[in-house]
C-alpha cells in the first residue's frame, strides 16, 4: 500500500437489557483509548440508534452502526435518525449500513417491510447516503459500508467514507486482497479517501461457543485457514501482524467483539495514531 493511514481502533457490543453495563462498556471503551464503540442492527437486540445516544452521552467516544440493515428502514426514516445522532453528540456518529445478512428477509416479513432484490437493497443503500448527505448540509456524518459484490463495491467507491469487505469468516487472504484492489479501482483518485475496516471477532485462541456458531467455525479452523477475523500471539507479534494486515490490505481501523476489550488494549495502546 502507498497510502498508509494512521491506525484507530473501535469496539463491538451491544446492550443486552441492562443500561448501566452498557454505560459502563462506553466509558471503560474511551479509558482504553478505543476511538468508537460501534453497534449491530438486529431485531432481537435493542435498537441501535437510542442504544449509541446512551453511550456517547456516557463516555467522550465516537458511537456507529455496524452495521445498519437496509431494508429494515425506509432510505429517509434512517437517514433522519443517522443526522440527528450526528447532530446530537457534535460529530461523533459512523453510520455504517449494508444491504443485510442473509436472514435479514425474515426480519423484515416480521416488521411488515418488503425485502426486494439484491438490486434494490443496493439501491436503499444509495438513497439512505444520498438523503443524509441533504440533511447533514455542512456537516459530514462519515458512511461505513460493509461490502460484498462489485456493485456494492462500486457504490462504496463513490459513496462511502469507510468501507468493510463483508466476507466469510474463512475466506482467503488473497480474495479479500483482490476485492480491495478492485474496489480502489473503482474508486480512481477517491482512493485516498477510503478507510478500510476489519472487524476482529476473536483476540487469543480460545472461540466462545456462542462466537463459533455465528461465525461458523473453532479456533483450530480459524487458525488452519489463517482467517483474518481471529488475532492471536503475544502483544509484540499481535502488533506485527496488524501492521502486515495493513500493508497488505490498506486496513488501519480495527475493531474487536467488546469480550476482548481489556485483552487487546495493549496492542490499542501501542499502535493507536501510528
Amino acid at each position: 500500500m502507498t497510502d498508509i493511514r494512521p491506525f484507530r481502533f473501535g469496539v463491538t457490543g451491544a446492550p443486552r437489557d441492562n443500561a448501566s453495563e452498557w454505560r459502563s462498556l462506553a466509558v471503560r471503551a474511551a479509558e482504553l483509548g478505543y476511538a468508537t464503540l460501534l453497534m449491530p442492527d438486529v431485531p432481537h437486540l435493542l435498537s441501535p440508534f437510542p442504544a449509541l445516544a446512551t453511550a456517547a452521552a456516557s463516555a467522550d467516544i465516537a458511537v456507529g452502526t455496524y452495521v445498519l440493515a437496509a431494508p429494515l428502514r425506509p432510505a429517509g426514516s434512517a437517514a433522519w435518525d443517522a443526522h440527528s445522532l450526528s447532530v446530537l453528540t457534535e460529530g461523533r456518529f459512523e453510520m455504517g449500513i449494508g444491504t443485510g445478512r442473509p436472514d435479514v428477509e425474515q426480519w423484515t416479513t416480521r416488521v411488515g417491510l418488503p425485502y426486494g432484490s439484491p438490486a434494490e437493497r443496493l439501491a436503499q443503500v444509495a438513497a439512505t447516503i444520498d438523503r443524509l448527505r441533504e440533511l447533514d448540509g455542512a456537516l459530514h456524518t462519515p458512511v461505513l459500508m460493509a461490502v460484498g459484490g462489485p456493485r456494492a463495491r462500486a457504490l462504496a467507491a463513490e459513496k462511502a467514507d469507510i468501507v468493510t469487505i463483508a466476507a466469510g469468516a474463512l475466506t482467503a487472504r488473497d480474495d479479500v486482497a483482490a476485492q480491495l484492489a478492485d474496489l480502489r479501482a473503482r474508486g480512481g483518485q477517491r482512493t485516498a479517501q477510503l478507510e478500510v475496516l476489519m472487524n476482529l471477532f476473536v483476540v487469543g485462541e480460545d472461540v466462545p461457543p456462542h462466537a463459533q456458531r455465528y461465525i461458523g467455525a473453532d479456533a483450530a479452523t480459524l487458525i488452519a485457514n489463517d482467517s483474518l477475523v481471529i488475532l492471536r500471539g503475544s502483544v509484540p507479534q499481535m502488533v506485527e501482524e496488524l501492521q502486515r494486515r495493513r500493508e497488505r490490505f490498506g486496513a488501519s481501523y480495527v475493531t474487536v467483539n467488546a469480550e476482548y476489550i481489556d485483552q487487546f488494549a495493549p496492542v490499542v495502546a501501542t499502535l493507536t495514531g501510528q
